[in-house]
């Protein structure tokens, strides 16, 4: 398989810059896996596709303000992006510019609320820093630190909360899971009233996410990889779903990779660990029946992922179609509901 198949025209205009005021008001794609037949629709309707005793998969992953401005001791300003936790006051980091983080090298960010000191570099080019501060880490973190926005996203976010979902919770991630952005309390409400049950799962996303696919024989392409978590209740709901005849739904492409690797043994268990699970077209699904995720770039691994639940070229035609009535790309666009 090669990547230019995976290749797509999408006009700049249709990359969403910011998020719809009212959440669940974006639009939504249906898709039917079993005709063929695509359905416009609000996302809101969504609930008018779930069924009682279906189970929602949920990533409650919550992003950081990962994006941090520092400057050394020339008043030189580096920027760093926190990647992974390394204890509680080191980080690995990837710096710009980084011929300026140096080892041994010194930052301070917001008047000296919180320093820095590059302790080594890693054979990627990151950085290991360790931080200084007093008080709560976090606390600091969330007054100075900025999200951490996609590349294709230009224009300012005036409340870091919309660049979360609603259920957000356990922090760590440093890029979000977008499909679930479509979600309101109220709907989800709805959603459990109707039978539906909410199962949480925790992935934190990072942000190889974004990486580019850099081989053109796509099977060669080392996946990133990130940390997951499935709880004991949360795995029995899972069970009890699938037993009671329910079907069940990734919100998103990360449940989806985490559920598929919690799979991978073919029952559902409780566990945590780092998956680097590349799903692509001939790929057989183990624990998922249906998917909603948003519209993804060209020739990404997400986008791989969806052509291999349902198949490639319905999924660039199911794009065409979108691009032609004008739905709204990526973190902050539409939705698509695969079933």
């Amino acid at each position: 398989m090669k990547l230019s198949d995976y290749n797509y025209e999408l006009p700049e205009e249709l990359i969403a810059q910011k998020p719809l005021e009212d959440r669940s008001s974006s639009r939504l794609m249906v898709i039917h896996r079993d005709t063929g037949e695509i359905e416009h629709r609000t996302f809101k309707d969504i609930i008018e596709y779930l069924n009682k005793w279906d189970c929602l998969v949920l990533n409650d992953s919550k992003v950081i303000p990962a994006r941090l401005y520092g400057e050394n001791e020339k008043k030189a300003l580096v920027e760093f992006l926190l990647l992974k936790r390394m204890d509680k006051d080191s980080w690995e980091v990837l710096c710009k510019p980084g011929k300026k983080a140096k080892i041994g090298s010194e930052f301070a960010f917001g008047n000296n609320k919180l320093k820095c000191r590059v302790m080594e570099i890693t054979d990627q080019g990151n950085r290991i820093i360790k931080f200084e501060y007093s008080g709560v880490f976090e606390e600091i973190l969330d007054e100075l630190g900025e999200m951490p926005l996609p590349p294709y996203i230009h224009e300012k976010l005036e409340d870091k909360n919309r660049y979360q979902t609603v259920y957000a919770k356990e922090e760590g991630s440093s890029a979000a899971p977008t499909a679930g952005f479509h979600f309101t309390n109220d709907l989800l409400d709805k959603i459990k009233e109707k039978g539906v049950e909410l199962v949480f799962i925790t992935l934190h996303v990072g942000l190889g996410t974004f990486r580019p696919v850099k081989v053109e024989n796509i099977e060669e392409h080392h996946m990133h990889s990130e940390y997951y978590r499935l709880t004991e209740e949360e795995a029995d709901k899972i069970n009890r779903c699938k037993k009671q005849g329910g079907r069940v739904i990734a919100v998103g492409t990360t449940s989806c990779r985490t559920l598929e690797t919690i799979a991978r043994n073919g029952t559902i268990k409780a566990q945590s660990g780092i998956t680097d699970i590349f799903i692509y077209e001939g790929y057989e699904f183990k624990a998922i029946d249906g998917l909603i995720t948003n519209f993804h770039i060209p020739e990404s691994t997400l986008i791989m992922l969806v052509s291999a639940f349902y198949n490639r070229a319905s999924i660039l035609h199911a794009y065409e179609e979108a691009v032609k009535l004008k739905y709204r790309f990526y973190s902050f666009g539409d939705s698509m509901l695969i079933v």
